[in-house]
Order: structure tokens, then sequence, then C-alpha cells
């Protein structure tokens, strides 16, 4: 367990520098399984920008509101579990995934194989 949470550990302080942000403009926090789940405040202005209603960074979830993490939980958790198999290569590989679908005219979210397996395996 501690290796993973090693190897996830990137994409998790990035997540905690954006929810402390998001604590400081009014968000709040909470514990969810082995995460720290942030929503409101800068949390939900930058999900506003994202086609999104939460998303993991290692073992971060951003949120909307409570609401949209009790919806996506199930799915931010297979994020997490992708976290950490694939550690700091999780973001460029999920980014490259959606640039390559969006030259080849397919929808960068849905058809990207990491969002695929969420909903698959979130289900």
């Amino acid at each position: 367990m501690i290796l993973r949470l090693l190897w996830a550990s990137p994409a998790t302080l990035l997540g905690l520098l954006l929810g402390v942000l998001g604590l400081a403009t009014g968000g709040s926090a909470r514990r969810a399984g082995r995460t720290i789940e942030f929503h409101g405040g800068g949390a939900a202005w930058l999900l506003d920008h994202l086609p999104v209603q939460a998303l993991a960074l290692g073992h971060v979830i951003l949120g909307r509101s409570a609401a949209a993490l009790d919806i996506c939980r199930e799915h931010e958790f297979v994020h997490v579990r992708q976290y950490e198999r694939w550690g700091p290569f999780f973001i460029p590989a999920y980014l490259l995934c959606s640039l390559v679908l969006f030259v080849r005219g397919r929808d960068f979210y849905r058809d990207n194989p990491f969002e695929k397996a969420a909903y698959r395996e979130a289900s």
C-alpha cells in the first residue's frame, strides 16, 4: 500500500495543492476511503472549466459539490487505482490518449481508454 501511495504521490501533491486553494476560497474537505475529497470554492471553479463533475489527482478527488462527489465517487476511485498502477505516467498517458483521439476526430473524453475503463468498472 505504501508503495502505491508513493508511486501516485506526484499527482496527489498537485491535488493537495489545488484542494488547499479550494479550502482557502470557501471549499470543504472530507476523507473517503483512502482519498481526500475537496469540493466547492476553487475546486468548483476549476471544474466549471472542464467537462466533468469530479477529477482524481492521485489520492485526491476534486468535486464541484458534495453531491457531485457522491455521484462520481466510484468512477473516481477507478482513476485512483489507475494512478496507483501508472504513477507519474498517468497524466501524460491520459493527455496523450486524449490528444490522439481529438486529432482523429473522436471524443477526447468519452473515447479515452482510461475513461472507458472507469465507466465500465464503476458500473
